[in-house]
C-alpha cells in the first residue's frame, strides 16, 4: 500500500505537468465529442488521432489516447438520452430508458446520473487498475515464449467467443490480421515476405493506416448517408440536478455496474459493450418493479453507464500488465506504444514506471475534467451536433489522410488507408466485424516471435507447448472455448441480453 501511494504520487508529478494536463484535457474533450457523434465511436476516434501522437512524447501520446477512450464512454450517453441515437455501441442500452426519461421531461436527471455514475465507476476502476496491474505483471514475469504464445492465442479466441457475431467470422478476420502482420522483413532471417516488390512495405503494413481506414473511413462511408431527423434540445443547468430519490435509486446500480464492468473489462472482447448489456439485464432482474424498465427507469441509465466506464478502465489492466490487448481499442493504443519504441509486456511497469503511473494519475484528473465537461458544458456540446454531416465528414476524411501521410511521409500509407477503408466498408456491409483485423495485425509479430522462440528452445518440437504446465492449461481453456462455441446459444448469456436489448431499443 505505501509503495502504491508513493508511485501514485510520482504519477501525479507527471500528470500535473502543464503539457500533460493540456493533452489530458484535450483528450477528454475530443473523446466526449467523438462519443457524441453518431457512428464515429472511440475506436474510430483513437485511430484518427493515432498519427497525431507520433510526434509527441510517449507518455503524453498514450495519455491523449486514454482521454479519448474514456471520454467517449462519457459522451456517448448524451445523444442516446436526448435523441435516442447512441453515439457509440456501449451507449445502446442508455437509449432505452434515457430517451424515455427525456420524453417525460427528465432529460436533466438522466444526463446527470449518467455523468455521476461514469465518474464513480471510472474512479473505482482506476483504483482496481492501480493495485491489480502490478500484481499481474509480477506473475507474468515468470512466463516464457510458450506461455506467451498460448496467452496470445487464447486472447484471440476469447475475443471471438465473447463476440455476439459468428465465431467463425471473427476468427477469419483475426487470421486476416495475422496474415497482414507477416508482411515485411522477417525479423529472424532478414528475408522480405509478401511485399510484391514495394519497398515501402519492408517495415510491414502499419497499424496506423489500417486502423484509420478500417475504423475511420469505413465508419464515415457507412454513416455519411444517415442524418438525424431530430434536433436535440440542450437542457439548462438547473434542470440537471437529480432528486434524492433519483440518487437513492441509482446508488445500487452504479456500485454493481462498476464492479461488473471492471471484471468484464479484463476479459478479451468488446467489454464496454457486453458489460452495459449485462448490467441492464442484471438491474432489471434485481428490480422489484421490472415493468418500469423501458419506460424511464433511472436504474436503466445508471447501471449500463457505470458498467461501460468501469470496463474501459479494466481493459487497461491486461494491456499495461501483460502487453495483451483485450479489444481493438487497446490494440490500437498498444500500437501507439510500439510506434514510440516502447516494448509492451510485464516489464513495462518496471522499465517505464513514469508511463504507467502517469497514465493512472491522468485518469484521476481526466475523470474530474469529464465530470465538469458533462454537466455545465452539455449545452455547448449539444449545439455542435447541429453541424450537418455533409460539412463534417469531408473535413474528417481530409484530416485522416493528411495525418496518415505525416506519420512517415509515405504515400503508400495513404493508399493502404484508402484500400483498408474500402475493404472495411464491404466487410461491414456483409456483417463482418473488422475489429479482429486490427487485433491480429498488432499481435502477429509477438505471436510469431513467441512461437519461433519456443520451437528454437525445443529443437523444432511442438511438444514444448504440452510440457509447460501453464501453457498446457491455457491451451486447455482454448479447447473448452471451441467446444462451447459449438454448443447452443444458451451458453452465451450476453447474446441473449443483447437480443433482448435490441428488441427494447427497436420498440
Amino acid at each position: 500500500m505505501p509503495d502504491a501511494l508513493q508511485n501514485l504520487a510520482m504519477g501525479f508529478s507527471v500528470g500535473l505537468t502543464p503539457s500533460v494536463l493540456i493533452y489530458a484535457f484535450a483528450g477528454c474533450v475530443i473523446g466526449t465529442l467523438v462519443g457524441m457523434l453518431p457512428g464515429v465511436g472511440p475506436l474510430a476516434g483513437i485511430s484518427l488521432l493515432l498519427p497525431v501522437t507520433f510526434g509527441l512524447n510517449p507518455i503524453v501520446g498514450i495519455i491523449l489516447l486514454s482521454g479519448v477512450y474514456y471520454g467517449a464512454m462519457y459522451g456517448g450517453s448524451t445523444t442516446s438520452i436526448l435523441m435516442r441515437i447512441p453515439g457509440e455501441a456501449a451507449s445502446v442500452m442508455t437509449c432505452v430508458d434515457g430517451y424515455a426519461m427525456t420524453q417525460q421531461g427528465r432529460a436533466g436527471p438522466a444526463l446527470a446520473i449518467a455523468a455521476i455514475g461514469s465518474f464513480i465507476a471510472g474512479t473505482l476502476g482506476i483504483i482496481g487498475l492501480m493495485f491489480l496491474a502490478p500484481i499481474l505483471s509480477e506473475f507474468a514475469l515468470r512466463f516464457g515464449p510458450p506461455e506467451f504464445a498460448a496467452l496470445l492465442l487464447l486472447g484471440i479466441f476469447l475475443l471471438a467467443y465473447m463476440s455476439t457475431n459468428s465465431m467463425l467470422k471473427m476468427l477469419a478476420m483475426a487470421i486476416l490480421g495475422l496474415l497482414l502482420g507477416m508482411i515485411g522483413i522477417d525479423a529472424m532471417t532478414g528475408h522480405t515476405r509478401f511485399t510484391f516488390g514495394i519497398v515501402a512495405l519492408g517495415d510491414g503494413v502499419g497499424i496506423v493506416p489500417v486502423a484509420v481506414g478500417l475504423f475511420g473511413l469505413s465508419e464515415i462511408l457507412i454513416t455519411s448517408t444517415k442524418s438525424a431527423d431530430q434536433k436535440p434540445r440542450a437542457p439548462k443547468f438547473r434542470e440537471l440536478m437529480p432528486s434524492r430519490s433519483d440518487l437513492r435509486q441509482s446508488a445500487g446500480p452504479i456500485a454493481r455496474g462498476s464492479v461488473l464492468g471492471f471484471l468484464i473489462g479484463i476479459i478479451p472482447g468488446s467489454a464496454h459493450v457486453i458489460s452495459s448489456f449485462l448490467s441492464y439485464g442484471m438491474e432489471k432482474r434485481l428490480s422489484r418493479h421490472p415493468e418500469r424498465f423501458g419506460h424511464g427507469a433511472i436504474e436503466g441509465v445508471a447501471g449500463p453507464e457505470s458498467a461501460n466506464n468501469a470496463a474501459a478502465t479494466g481493459a487497461f489492466v491486461p494491456m499495461l500488465a501483460l502487453g495483451l490487448p483485450t479489444s481493438p481499442i487497446t490494440a490500437v493504443m498498444l500500437a501507439a506504444l510500439i510506434i514510440h519504441g516502447i516494448v509492451p509486456g510485464p516489464n513495462l511497469i518496471q522499465e517505464q514506471p513514469q508511463l504507467f503511473w502517469g497514465v493512472i494519475a491522468s485518469m484521476y484528473i481526466g475523470n474530474v475534467v469529464l465530470l465538469i465537461l458533462n454537466l455545465p458544458m452539455i449545452s455547448l456540446f449539444v449545439n455542435l451536433l447541429r453541424i450537418p454531416y455533409a460539412y463534417l465528414y469531408p473535413c474528417i476524411i481530409c484530416l485522416c489522410l493528411v495525418g496518415v501521410y505525416c506519420v512517415q511521409n509515405n504515400i503508400v500509407d495513404v493508399w493502404v488507408t484508402i484500400i483498408a477503408g474500402a475493404v472495411g466498408y464491404v466487410l461491414r456491409k456483409f456483417d463482418y466485424d473488422v475489429a479482429p483485423v486490427a487485433l491480429g495485425l498488432v499481435l502477429a509479430p509477438m505471436l510469431e516471435l513467441s512461437v519461433r522462440q519456443s520451437l528454437a528452445m525445443s529443437g523444432g518440437s511442438y511438444q514444448i507447448f504440452l510440457d509447460r504446465p501453464f501453457a498446457l492449461t491455457l491451451f486447455g481453456v482454448l479447447l473448452v472455448l471451441v467446444v462451447m462455441a459449438l454448443l447452443p446459444q444458451r451458453f452465451k448469456p450476453w447474446q441473449k441480453a443483447e437480443d433482448a436489448a435490441g428488441e427494447a431499443v427497436s420498440n
